[in-house]
């Protein structure tokens, strides 16, 4: 961290509207699920993901390079003819090194894709937070911008509400109980699919996966130089 540097100025949006505004340092949070499913398939050996934001263009990135993975979901299922759905357990199936990935999802790639006026675009999630925050506080950004992509990009949820909180508690130096954080969002409303045997696209082991705090040294960072942007993976030392 740069001598001197005081926390950062944060602001905290919400949706597309929130990414369009971004400024700073702009952190897009999807914890259910689109930035835990791309952090475990990095941890799994991934060498890049695309995210896109429309299913057409996916599809025809996927035509154009049939050996690439392609994944993703609207209204939280997967897309007919993907390879796979936003589920970190659905991608446990796959040898994952050095794949390319085509992900495109109803909230988290959306706002990946409209934080054009951001400084630099990273992903945001509780797998990683312990990441995000000491890279925040190594580049030492005079603003920082957590965007809140909630339920389908229109509604608040608890999920993501709970790690822009703790992400702005850290960055200010705070040290924040997490030990509880899954059992607290086992009731959220966003959660209960995972525990409905109906709906066998999100299974129990997502919201394991997805609710793990900390086990990544890595952030995900937006790559902007050509369309369409990739994700790649940075390590963060403790």
């Amino acid at each position: 961290m740069p001598s001197g540097w005081r926390p950062a100025d944060v602001h905290i949006t919400d949706f597309v509207a929130g990414a369009r505004s971004a400024r700073g340092l702009t952190v897009i949070i999807d914890v259910f699920r689109a930035f835990s499913v791309a952090a475990h398939a990095f941890a799994r050996g991934a060498r890049t993901i695309i995210p896109v934001a429309d299913v057409a263009e996916a599809r025809e990135l996927k035509r154009l390079h049939p050996d690439w993975l392609l994944i993703g979901e609207r209204h939280a299922r997967p897309l007919p003819g993907f390879d796979c759905g936003n589920s970190p357990t659905g991608l446990e199936r796959f040898d994952l090194r050095d794949r390319t990935i085509i992900h495109t999802t109803h909230s988290g790639t959306q706002g990946l894709t409209a934080a054009r006026d951001a400084d630099e675009v990273i992903t945001g999630a509780l797998v990683n937070g312990a990441a995000i925050v000491r890279y925040i506080r190594s580049r030492a950004p005079a603003t920082v911008t957590l965007v809140r992509m909630g339920h389908e990009a229109v509604e608040r949820c608890v999920e993501d509400d709970l790690c822009a909180q703790l992400l702005a508690q850290r960055v200010a130096g705070e040290q924040p109980e997490t030990a509880g954080v899954r059992e607290r969002l086992r009731s959220a409303p966003s959660a209960q699919k995972f525990f409905d045997p109906a709906c066998d696209w999100a299974p129990a082991r997502d919201f394991e996966l997805c609710t793990q705090v900390d086990v990544f040294d890595f952030v995900l960072q937006l790559e902007r130089g050509q369309a369409p942007g990739l994700l790649k993976r940075i390590e963060v030392p403790q």
